[in-house]
């Protein structure tokens, strides 16, 4: 099962025509596939102090964290769809990685401070981001967030593999063609 991890706020946004093309090519393609849309379904980023309590011990009080952690259970690759801000993923996202991948659910500690990734059943990640800046300044001059932090010690960490980073930049300033080649080209990458 393919799940689609989708993070913004406006129907009207590039992300989700990217979202649309990449549902259109899965129903082209016969493939089953499952949305996570954390704004609509109005998932709460934050952590509360009632929450932060049951962190340590793995367990949650959200239901919606109980739904996702199912839905990720059920998939063998992910599609993650945002907009990059601040040369980072979006506050939503962020706090869906916190308090979705939980303790003895996606990693167990390693008594020497590490951890052991238990999400081995997500065998591809796609991760596909929009955003002013061109993948290149994100990379080598501001950072590289998205591969370092997001990629590498976050999806990595919990145990995912087969990871690529698909960029689109310049949205705003870009010539509506390059916008729509970048769509078109989506399906083969997916």
């Amino acid at each position: 099962m393919k799940t689609i991890v989708y993070n913004h706020p406006w129907n009207g946004s590039y992300n989700h025509a990217i979202l649309t093309k990449v549902v259109e090519t899965f129903k082209e393609r016969n493939q089953k596939y499952q949305i996570i849309d954390l704004y609509q379904d109005e998932f709460d980023p934050t952590y509360h102090a009632s929450e932060l309590k049951l962190y340590s011990r793995g367990k949650y009080e959200n239901k919606l964290v109980g739904k996702y952690q199912s839905m990720l259970n059920s998939s063998n690759e992910l599609i993650f769809i945002f907009p990059v801000w601040w040369y980072n993923v979006p506050a939503i996202l962020k706090g869906f990685l916190d308090k979705v991948l939980l303790k003895d659910f996606a990693y167990i500690e390693n008594k020497n401070g590490t951890m052991k990734g238990l999400l081995t059943n997500i065998q591809s990640v796609k991760v596909i981001t929009t955003g002013q800046a061109p993948k290149w300044y994100i990379q080598f001059l501001a950072g590289n967030g998205i591969k370092k932090t997001f990629i590498k010690s976050t999806l990595k960490a919990v145990g995912m593999k087969n990871i690529q980073w698909i960029h689109c930049g310049y949205v705003s300033l870009a010539k509506n063609e390059n916008r729509v080649k970048f769509l078109y080209s989506l399906p083969s990458k997916l």
